[in-house]
């Protein structure tokens, strides 16, 4: 049996892969956040945007939720996607 590599996958895979490392990550926040992001936006996402959500999760908890919280700015490579991802969140 021939091994799926990433670079190899259905979109659909694709999806449910990034699904599944959105609701499990390192951090309670991180994967209820990430979880009602992937749910509301991935499957509308175009393959670049999904490839560039991938690289996003490469990134370690800690540093997501400054930057999705606003206690630290994003880096330049993901503030777009950030920012998409703090306006999905509920006002405190």
């Amino acid at each position: 049996m021939q091994e799926i590599r990433p670079e190899n996958e259905t979109r659909e895979n694709k999806i449910k892969r990034l699904a599944m490392r959105s609701m499990r990550r390192g951090t309670k926040e991180m994967d209820l956040i990430l979880m009602r992001f992937a749910d509301a936006r991935l499957s509308g996402m175009t393959d670049d945007q999904l490839a560039h959500y991938d690289d996003l999760l490469s990134e370690n908890d800690q540093d997501l939720y400054k930057w999705i919280s606003g206690q630290d700015a994003a880096p330049s490579e993901f503030s777009g996607l950030i920012s998409e991802i703090a306006a999905q969140e509920p006002a405190k």
